[in-house]
C-alpha cells in the first residue's frame, strides 16, 4: 500500500499548474476588457439614440389672433362708474386653432366681455389681479376652443397688449 491517502488525486506537475493559471486570468482578463468596451459603447449608442428620440421637435412660428376692436367694460367702484379697456390676443402654433378663433370670434368675445365685466377696481389695480386675469381668460378661450371641437392645449397664450382703466 501507498502513504498517499486513498481520495487524493495525484499533485500536477508544477509548471502546468502554473501555465492553467495564466491562461486562465489571461482569458478573464481579455473577457473584462472586452466587456468594458462593449457596455462602454452600448451605453453611448442608446444615450445617443435617446437624445436623437428625446430631443423636442421643432416648434413652428406663432400665429397671433387679435380680438379687433378692442373690449370695453365698465363696473362699479364705490358709487362711480368705470371702465376698462383692453386689448387682446391670442397666441397658437396651429392654423386650424387659429383659424377656429376668427370664425368663433362673436362667441369667445361674448364669453371674454362677462369676463372681464365681472371684475372689480381693486383686483384689477395690482400686478397679481391682472396676471390672474390673463390666466382666466386663456381658460375661457381654450374652453370655448374646446366646446367647438378645437383643442384647447393648442391655445398656448393670451397677451393684453393694451390695458387701459379710468
Amino acid at each position: 500500500m501507498s502513504d498517499a491517502p486513498a481520495g487524493d488525486a495525484p499533485a500536477a506537475p508544477p509548471g502546468k499548474s502554473k501555465m492553467l493559471v495564466i491562461v486562465l486570468c489571461s482569458v478573464l482578463a481579455a473577457g473584462a476588457a472586452g466587456g468594458g468596451v462593449y457596455f462602454m459603447t452600448a451605453k453611448k449608442q442608446s444615450s445617443d439614440e435617446h437624445e436623437a428620440t428625446a430631443a423636442p421637435a421643432p416648434k413652428l412660428p406663432a400665429i397671433y389672433s387679435k380680438f379687433d376692436p378692442p373690449f370695453v367694460v365698465n363696473f362699479q367702484n364705490k358709487g362711480m362708474t368705470r371702465f376698462l379697456q383692453v386689448s387682446i390676443e391670442v397666441m397658437t402654433r396651429d392654423a386650424a386653432t387659429a383659424d377656429m378663433l376668427k370664425q368663433h370670434d362673436p362667441k369667445l368675445r361674448n364669453d371674454l366681455l362677462m369676463l372681464l365685466g365681472g371684475q372689480t377696481f381693486e383686483t384689477l389695480n395690482s400686478r397679481e389681479g391682472k396676471e390672474q386675469l390673463r390666466t382666466e381668460a386663456l381658460k375661457t378661450v381654450a374652453d370655448v376652443i374646446a366646446a367647438e371641437g378645437g383643442k384647447a392645449e393648442k391655445v398656448e397664450q393670451l397677451y393684453f397688449t393694451s390695458f387701459v382703466m379710468q
